[in-house]
């Protein structure tokens, strides 16, 4: 096939078609056993065709990474839409975005690995996977934003001493940096979005499963415990199974 006269639906396709064999070795081999004469073997496709789209494996690596977290990203944006049209508090809201992740890392382990694992050998990943990257922490920055708005957020009993640890980036996601005696919420919102990932990290990859006995109702108190740190009150209750 020669791309370079193809129409843009043909070379839509053939990237849609490439990425999905991709996805496939993920599961098989992990990134680290990704090679792009390795996908076009598995597709199908002619060596030429694949490298005309993605000329080196980490552009390939690049794709699959942006895909991943604008894919997980957009399940929390409509969890956060649904809850909201429902009349859901911050807590619940928080709640409803927080397990959608969950739904889709189970659902997307290869991708999930790929974007939350260990590195990949070599690869470096460009300013690229940026903007994508940022949509999960701004979902929840959002919801949090909401809480002090609101006057859902409870403050905290003992403020972090200045000055400040936060990179403009962070301060500019949140929307700004909050006064007294909310100051330090964005550095706490930070590591309530790591204490997510390494819940989700531990529940994925089975560390949880011998510990205890209801996965989905600890993921959902594990939440609810790490969101007190931000005084913001999540429900309990009610669970996916």
């Amino acid at each position: 096939m020669d791309v370079s006269g193809a129409s843009v639906a043909d070379q839509d396709g053939l990237t849609a078609a490439i990425k999905a064999s991709a996805r496939e070795l993920l599961v098989k081999l992990g990134a680290g056993g990704l090679s792009l004469d390795g996908v076009a073997r598995a597709g199908g496709f002619a060596a030429a065709e694949v490298s005309a789209v993605f000329p080196e494996r980490d552009d390939l690596l690049t794709a699959l990474i942006i895909d991943a977290y604008n894919e997980s990203a957009a399940a929390m944006e409509r969890a956060d839409q649904d809850a909201r049209e429902a009349g859901a508090s911050a807590g619940a809201r928080f709640l409803a975005v927080t397990r959608a992740l969950r739904e889709w890392s189970f659902a997307n382990t290869a991708e999930f690995t790929l974007i939350y694992g260990s590195p990949v050998p070599g690869y470096h990943a460009p300013q690229d996977t940026v903007p994508a990257a940022a949509r999960t922490p701004a979902v929840m920055a959002g919801i949090v934003r909401s809480a002090l708005e609101a006057g859902e957020l409870t403050p905290p009993r003992r403020p972090l001493p200045g000055p400040s640890l936060l990179l403009p980036e962070a301060v500019e996601l949140f929307g700004g940096a909050p006064g007294a005696p909310f100051a330090d919420v964005i550095e706490r919102g930070i590591v309530l979005w790591s204490n997510l990932i390494g819940l989700l990290v531990f529940q994925v990859f089975s560390r949880t499963h011998d510990s205890v006995r209801d996965e989905p109702a600890f993921f959902d108190f594990a939440i609810a415990v790490a969101a007190e740190s931000i005084g913001l009150e999540v429900p309990l209750g009610d669970h996916n199974d």
